[in-house]
């Protein structure tokens, strides 16, 4: 069956959807699914599926995630250790995260919200905070590199 923009959509054994690109000097090449870059990136697919409801809202989040500046803006927030700024941009990548269903991600980002949660009390040193912000770090050089393979499809 032809498609969109020169996909032809092919089923393969199970329940796995691939799509072959006909226009792109791909012809009998299979690209990578949004379920299997959620496998590759350790997120839940189907925690973002029940978010956002829709997979074409899942795969437009999941690409604005290298460009949106939510999970750089914490990195960055290391350099002053601002208790203000690392709990807004903590909390801001804790729901983007969760939303999209990057939950190692989101539960990392939640660790360092709740350490700086106005009105509670430290319980982190400050070399303990930049490791696990340096954990993140990982995480999401880990999945903007899947991200990346995923577009390059």
């Amino acid at each position: 069956m032809y498609g969109i923009r020169g996909l032809w959509s092919v089923k393969h054994a199970g329940s796995c959807r691939r799509r072959v690109d006909v226009g792109n000097n791909c012809i009998g090449g299979t690209h990578m699914t949004l379920q299997e870059l959620y496998q590759i990136i350790e997120g839940d697919y189907d925690q973002a599926i029940r978010v956002l409801r829709m997979e074409k809202l899942v795969d437009k989040h999941i690409r604005k995630l290298t460009s949106n500046g939510v999970v750089e803006g914490l990195l960055a927030a290391e350099k002053t250790m601002d208790p203000t700024e690392l709990f807004e941009k903590a909390h801001a990548v804790k729901g983007v995260c969760s939303n999209l269903g990057l939950t190692k991600l989101a539960d990392a980002a939640s660790l360092i919200a709740d350490e700086y949660r106005p009105g509670k009390a430290r319980s982190m040193s400050d070399d303990e905070v930049k490791e696990k912000l340096r954990f993140i770090g990982e995480l999401y050089e880990k999945t903007v590199a899947g991200i990346q393979s995923y577009e390059g499809n």
